[in-house]
């Protein structure tokens, strides 16, 4: 069986539309967050509108540890996604992996038992959102700007 190619979120805007307009759903050791890409409307065309295939972005920040730490933790993200994503993901959808700092030391059949319930609950949500809840990524991102 060929591995497939894993297709990364290309902007800034994949990722700010994930946090603002998606799904999350927490996990041993990481935070899931997914957003299908048809219902993202965004007048710059920051977000291409390919539905064929999913995407993955992956973030580690400086509060969960050192570079060493950081890279540790996205190679154990990267793993995950290529065992369980992979093949529970949807054509058209967007998912942001975020470390959190027990990433790089948690149990590794955790994590993936964590990650496997996380992406059921995240295409139960996907799946029950009504269309008239989405927004225009730029009205999202001013309201959350007032403060």
């Amino acid at each position: 069986m060929p591995v497939s190619v894993i297709k990364t979120i290309p902007s800034r805007a994949g990722f700010v539309a994930a946090r603002f307009q998606g799904k999350k759903a927490l996990a041993k050791g990481i935070v899931i967050q997914a957003i299908s890409r048809d219902a993202v409307i965004n007048h710059n065309s920051a977000i291409h509108n390919d539905l064929q295939e999913w995407r993955i972005g992956l973030t580690a920040t400086k509060k969960i540890g050192n570079a060493v730490i950081r890279n540790r933790a996205r190679r154990r993200l990267r793993a995950l996604a290529r065992e369980y994503l992979a093949p529970m993901a949807r054509a058209g959808t967007d998912y942001v992996l975020i470390a959190r700092h027990d990433t790089a030391s948690a149990n590794w059949n955790e994590m993936a038992h964590g990650m496997q319930k996380a992406l059921r609950y995240l295409h139960r949500t996907l799946d029950t959102e009504p269309a008239d809840q989405v927004t225009k990524l730029g009205d999202n991102l001013q309201d959350n700007s007032r403060g």
